[in-house]
């Protein structure tokens, strides 16, 4: 471990049990979100995808269909 992550591990120790946990909780979905987001963002299948929405950006911006974002004139709902 890193000084960074004993010196977390310390100040965790010294909250209260429920605390802990909590915290304990929020770091592991954190890291299992990460690790299924490389996973997906890794697959060939969502590369191949990826490639195809760029062509298709890229197409729509060459034929000028695609304007600059402008919050003031946004739809309301």
């Amino acid at each position: 471990m890193n000084a960074l992550v004993t010196k977390a591990f310390t100040a965790l120790a010294r909250l209260p049990e429920a605390e802990q946990e909590a915290i304990a909780r929020e770091v592991l979905a954190r890291i299992e979100s990460d690790t299924r987001w490389e996973s997906l963002l890794n697959d060939p299948r969502a590369q191949a995808l990826f490639c195809e929405l760029i062509a298709e950006v890229v197409a729509a911006e060459e034929a000028r269909e695609v304007s600059d974002f402008d919050p003031s004139n946004r739809p309301s709902r």
